[in-house]
């Protein structure tokens, strides 16, 4: 199945926490026990993923910085 554009150009994270919102909604519309569970069990789920893809982000951002820097710094030393 083909994500809608909209859903394509958000982050992974923020994909995450829309499931998360979606899954706590269920939760408190839901009258059974058991698919509330189920529901909470989604919800902290998707939390985590998005908590993980955040990391993922900042591990990637950081990196990217420090590439910059030694490239930087390599560039000056040439010259």
């Amino acid at each position: 199945m083909v994500e809608p554009v909209a859903a394509r150009q958000l982050k992974d994270r923020d994909i995450y926490l829309q499931r998360a919102q979606e899954a706590r909604a269920q939760a408190e519309e839901t009258t059974l026990e058991n698919v509330r569970e189920r529901c909470r069990r989604s919800e902290a789920a998707w939390m985590e993923m998005a908590a993980r893809a955040e990391r993922t982000e900042k591990m990637r951002t950081d990196a990217a910085s420090a590439k910059a820097a030694a490239l930087a710094e390599a560039a000056e030393a040439l010259s």
